[in-house]
């Protein structure tokens, strides 16, 4: 049976908040498996960064190829990691690991009408393993990570501190946190490995910090700082590590911004499929061309 976290629903945000953060470190991570991964050289026999990162980047084109929710792609890499973390695998395996991990974020976060057929995913991925091979990793992902699929990603508690932030300030003052350029910068640190071995909380705190600080109206910002101090409390939060994260989210995004970064090889993506997928996928499908641009902030 597929172990999932129950949305909170409408639920005082203390009583949301527990729920996340007590299951939190279940869904980490092997620090150990992650330092492999790290020390790995890139001589094309084992899992390295680089790869890792290309996977990502790939997984995020999916998710914008298809219109997925950002819950897909965060969940998505949260598997990835995780799995990755536990198992030892050679590179030329990758690519399914990568898109089961997808496909399993994908029929736990997508409603049922708009999940692809496993051999449209691989045809378009360009993939040459079959729907079978498919299946059995898919199988295999499952039964390491102890069929335990809906973790308390980066995304869930972003989207519960925006919420609980925006509860305390004023009007004007809550035009300055915008959710949607908080989720791209999120998945921005998705692509990068760094962020694979800190807890979701504290990134997703990083993230709400660094963007407070970002503003230039005193007025508004020591409102948002303040309800932010408060948040900060309630995590146990030291402030040396969040200044720490959040020093590394600004490099993150500095880098993401750059031409290199936002556009890897300067190539357009291409996506072979037959005239049969062609007619069933939306128009907007097409227009995939390199990661997405971070929302300019609202000041």
């Amino acid at each position: 049976m597929i172990d999932t976290v129950t949305a909170p629903g409408a639920l005082p945000f203390a009583v949301q908040l527990k729920a996340l953060t007590d299951v939190e470190g279940r869904y980490q991570p092997k620090l150990s498996g992650l330092r492999l991964i790290e020390c790995s050289q890139d001589n094309g026999l084992r899992m390295t960064v680089r790869l890792r990162e290309l996977e990502v980047k790939d997984l995020l084109s999916l998710t914008r190829f298809f219109g997925f929710s950002s819950e897909t792609f965060s969940l998505a890499t949260s598997l990835l990691d995780r799995f990755l973390s536990v198992m030892k695998i050679q590179p030329k395996h990758l690519s399914c690991v990568g898109l089961c991990c997808f496909y399993i974020a994908v029929k736990s976060s997508e409603e049922e009408k708009n999940v692809p057929l496993a051999n449209d995913l691989i045809r378009i991925s360009q993939n040459r393993f079959t729907v079978s091979d498919m299946m059995r990793m898919e199988k295999i992902i499952m039964e390491k990570l102890y069929w335990k699929v809906k973790a308390p990603t980066a995304l869930r508690f972003l989207r519960l501190f925006h919420s609980h932030i925006q509860e305390q300030l004023d009007a004007e003052s809550k035009t300055i946190l915008s959710l949607e350029r908080l989720e791209a910068q999120l998945k921005a640190c998705h692509c990068s490995f760094t962020f694979s071995k800190i807890k979701p909380s504290l990134l997703a705190m990083a993230l709400m910090s660094l963007e407070a600080l970002d503003q230039h109206d005193p007025e508004h910002s020591d409102n948002i700082s303040e309800a932010l101090k408060g948040l900060q409390q309630q995590l146990n939060i030291r402030d040396g590590d969040l200044v720490c994260v959040r020093e590394l989210v600004g490099k993150c995004l500095t880098e993401y911004a750059a031409t290199r970064c936002s556009k890897p090889n300067r190539q357009r993506l291409r996506w072979v499929i037959s005239g049969r997928t062609a007619r069933q996928l939306k128009h907007s499908y097409y227009k995939i061309t390199h990661l997405p641009t971070i929302p300019e902030s609202a000041c």
